[in-house]
């Protein structure tokens, strides 16, 4: 297959999205590695009342699925549109080779679904933020943090 048809299948999946019972809003994408699809995902937010589970997170995930893994670094992701700071967040913690999309975020933003309100407060320091950050028991948080120092059998990621 070639990169066209690949996005092309994002944008099938998007399709899928909103034609489900509840279905999400119109995003798609696709997880390819060697060629071939190992990774799928549409907008399932509001037919499982998961906000997170957006076109590329849902993709990421069965990919990792598929190919017993947590990282995708010898894959590409195709999505029907550039992803959202949560999506971008997961993509990079994924660590795909590339990215390819189709619609861009100002598009999105055209048709209600506008996330420049996050990318605008993640800079912004704690305490200017619309959502309050309060930091609390970091003494007792701080013992599973030293625990994963210390433990001699994790698995680095």
């Amino acid at each position: 297959m070639e990169k066209e048809e690949f996005m092309q299948r994002a944008v099938e999946l998007s399709f899928k999205s909103m034609a489900a019972v509840k279905g999400g809003g119109p995003f798609g994408a696709v997880v390819v590695k060697n060629g071939k699809i190992v990774g799928e995902g549409h907008n399932m937010v509001t037919s499982t009342n998961d906000p997170t589970a957006h076109a590329e997170v849902v993709a990421i995930r069965d990919a990792c699925k598929n190919l017993g893994t947590f990282q995708l670094s010898d894959c590409e992701l195709y999505t029907s549109c550039e992803p959202c700071p949560m999506c971008l967040g997961a993509i990079y913690w994924a660590r795909p080779a590339r990215v390819y999309y189709g619609n861009t975020r100002e598009d999105a933003a055209e048709i209600g679904f506008d996330d420049a309100f996050i990318y605008e407060e993640i800079p912004l320091p704690l305490s200017e933020r619309k959502i309050e950050m309060i930091p609390l028991g970091r003494e007792e948080a701080q013992k599973a943090f030293q625990f994963w120092a210390e433990k001699e059998d994790k698995i680095d990621y």
